[in-house]
């Protein structure tokens, strides 16, 4: 494997990368700092800039980099050593590694000066406090237990929502975060317990075991959640030294070279698809084995253990590049394009204002009545960009819902062939003892949840690719807006002016946008990488878990189970009544699925239409959240250049403006503006340059 690193190096530039962030984050409080300022002395000077937006912009932006975290999120199979894994990423035996898959407990390693856990409830019970050695004991549950609440469809824990453990690791001292989540192919509740994180999340370990490579329901997962999501993964092949220890010979190299080589055959041709972007294969850089329970031996005698040979230098240095180059600099660009954009503004600003100064009072009123026209062309802009953003929502949330409803009433075309690879075995001798029958009939209704949970991920894959595209679209409309509405407000400006206003150059084009155009395009988000992404998170809504949520668990899931519990009872008495043989056992599970399915399509028309209206405005609220957050953005950009004109001709009015003292006042301001934003262009491109 590639890209090997010591973990030192991997901490200097996590530390490196936290530096820029808050050098970064430093200069946009300051630029919000100037901004404040310079409103307060404006209200008994010339007149408020309108500066508001900017000033709210760029304060969240510097508390996200100040508070944000490089989130990891830990996914797997049970008992597949995530918890030994963490452990000796850790470098102690913290977590408890012989974790049952029926702990559930989703836990999140994060700093602290103190090693504690804290337990936190969804009921309204007060959050928990424990040691280590408690929390080990009161959330691990013996096999039987666990089968026993898996049969009865409970949740060992279902009142607690997650676990916190604070630990004083350098790792997460320097801004990381761990989400270790429960065990995968367990129960559908858990599994979507863990897989709604996904996208609250920077990267996922996906960790495999040697011993077990690639089980059914792990490649289930993988193609029904993560391929074709965008999503970056590294895979963690854990228990590498295991394949020496299962050799005849452990010490024959020539077997062992043998045997790795297969191995690494198998994970290829299973993995290999997820590890490919922008058209190019980075398997080298996303799949690693590892020996995480050597490790683990190693750092608890040494803390400071080079760890050779274990596949953690090699992870580690991959997970550095992503972390504080790929992900750091995505981040550190869109703060750099937010104080780019604050800084274009007041320029403009202050260049509007100094040339007024010089007007009287009814001059200026002349000028400001000159551009009504202008500012009724603004408004009509906007209008016209709102029309097409419902226009979309309207055609796209009733084609997405059209589809739901079309996928639904096809499902009975495909289920028998589809079932198959669902289906659990039975031998005809189990028919005969309650107890398999009633193992069996669990385990079909959980294979027939999994059937309809990934029938309706494929269908939620490509609602995704159809939001992209319609945010695609909208992100170039809003660059087609955002180009005219610059024209309008140039015209604006020549009119007041008399001139037409020279600021700084901008450093891309980009800058010349209007900021609500460059928010409506996705380019100042502080949230994910893609276009819908960015516009759907930043608008505070995830329309993917919704959906998919709200499809398998509150509608679809509980008519598969309703129909089990009337159909299973007869069904049994048939399969014993059939004869002996085996022929007759596998004719009788052939017609258990021709019943399963004529269950199901019974229930199909009614979910269809029960579920289209929901369907239909989840995405409507969507864009409406998109349309809402652009909307305010241009109505609060139009008024600022009114109030700022009405806030000097009120200043006028009332007093004489010094005017020598205002121009050093207002250049004063912009100077500062314009020296932290060099600042944080300086901090990115210093990074760029490492």
């Amino acid at each position: 494997m590639s890209a090997k690193i010591e973990a030192t190096g991997f901490l200097n530039d996590l530390d490196r990368v936290a530096q820029v962030r808050s050098q970064v984050a430093n200069s946009l409080g300051r630029m919000v700092d100037t901004l404040k300022q310079s409103e307060l002395e404006g209200a008994t000077s010339s007149g408020q800039l309108g500066l508001e937006r900017d000033i709210e912009d760029l304060a969240v932006a510097s508390k996200n980099l100040q508070q944000g975290v490089f989130r990891l999120l830990v996914l797997g199979d049970m008992k597949r050593g995530k918890s030994t894994f963490l452990n000796a990423l850790i470098g102690e035996n913290l977590l408890p590694s012989d974790v049952n898959p029926c702990t559930a407990i989703l836990t999140v390693l994060r700093y602290g000066l103190e090693k504690k856990v804290t337990v936190h409830f969804n009921d309204g019970t007060r959050p928990e406090k424990l040691d280590f050695k408690t929390f080990k004991q009161r959330y691990t549950i013996d096999p039987g237990e666990a089968k026993e609440l898996e049969q009865q469809k409970k949740q060992a824990f279902p009142n607690i929502d997650c676990a916190i453990v604070e630990y004083p690791l350098p790792l997460l001292q320097r801004g990381v975060e761990i989400v270790d989540s429960p065990g995968l192919n367990d129960t559908e509740a858990r599994n979507e317990l863990s897989l709604g994180y996904i996208n609250n999340c920077h990267a996922i370990l996906f960790v495999l075991r040697a011993s077990q490579p690639c089980t059914l329901g792990e490649r289930r997962y993988l193609e029904n959640y993560i391929k074709g999501r965008g999503l970056t993964v590294f895979f963690l092949v854990n228990a590498w030294d295991q394949v020496r220890e299962s050799l005849i010979d452990p010490d024959d190299t020539e077997e062992l070279e043998e045997a790795e080589t297969k191995l690494r055959r198998v994970f290829k041709a299973n993995l290999a698809e997820y590890c490919v972007a922008d058209g190019y294969d980075i398997y080298e850089e996303r799949v690693f084995e590892l020996s995480s329970l050597k490790a683990l031996r190693l750092r608890v005698k040494n803390p400071d253990a080079a760890l050779a040979g274990t596949g953690f230098p090699e992870f580690m240095g991959a997970l550095n590049i992503f972390l504080t180059q790929e992900r750091a600099i995505s981040e550190l660009r869109q703060a750099r394009t937010l104080a780019r954009q604050a800084a274009t503004h007041v320029g403009e600003a202050i260049a509007r204002r100094i040339p007024l100064l010089d007007q009287d009072v009814n001059e200026l009123k002349q000028r400001i009545n000159s551009v009504e026209p202008e500012f009724v062309k603004l408004t009509e802009i906007r209008d016209q960009f709102q029309d097409e953003i419902r226009n979309l929502r309207d055609r796209r949330a009733r084609a997405i819902a059209d589809s739901f409803r079309t996928y639904v009433l096809n499902l009975e075309h495909t289920f028998e062939q589809d079932f198959l690879q669902y289906q659990p075995n039975l031998q005809f001798m189990d028919f005969f003892s309650q107890g398999k029958r009633e193992a069996f009939a669990a385990q079909l209704e959980k294979s027939f949840q999994q059937y309809v949970n990934d029938k309706f991920c494929a269908w939620s894959l490509t609602v995704q690719k159809d939001m992209e595209a319609a945010f695609t679209q909208l992100s170039s409309r809003a660059a087609n807006y955002g180009a005219s509405y610059t024209q309008v407000t140039d015209q604006i400006t020549a009119k007041l002016t008399g001139q037409k206003i020279q600021t700084r150059a901008s450093a891309s084009t980009e800058d010349d946008s209007p900021a609500w155009a460059k928010w409506a395009m996705g380019l100042v988000s502080l949230a994910r990488g893609n276009l819908a992404g960015v516009a759907m998170a930043g608008a505070g809504f995830d329309w993917q878990n919704i959906l998919l949520n709200f499809l398998t668990v509150t509608s679809i899931a509980v008519v598969a189970s309703s129909m089990f519990g009337i159909m299973l009872g007869p069904l049994w008495l048939g399969l014993i009544g059939l004869g002996m043989g085996m022929a007759q056992a596998d004719q009788s599970r052939k017609e258990l699925v021709k019943a399963t399915k004529k269950e199901l399509v019974k229930h199909l028309p009614q979910v269809a239409q029960e579920q289209w209206q929901p369907i239909y405005s989840a995405i409507q609220e969507c864009f409406d959240s998109y349309e809402r957050e652009v909307i305010k953005r241009i109505n609060d950009d139009i008024q600022s250049r009114k109030a700022e004109l009405e806030n000097l001709l009120q200043q006028k009015t009332s007093h004489e403006i010094n005017r020598e003292n205002e121009i050093n006042r207002l250049k004063g301001i912009e100077k500062s503006v314009l020296s932290d934003s060099q600042n944080v262009e300086t901090a990115y491109q210093n990074l760029l340059r490492v």
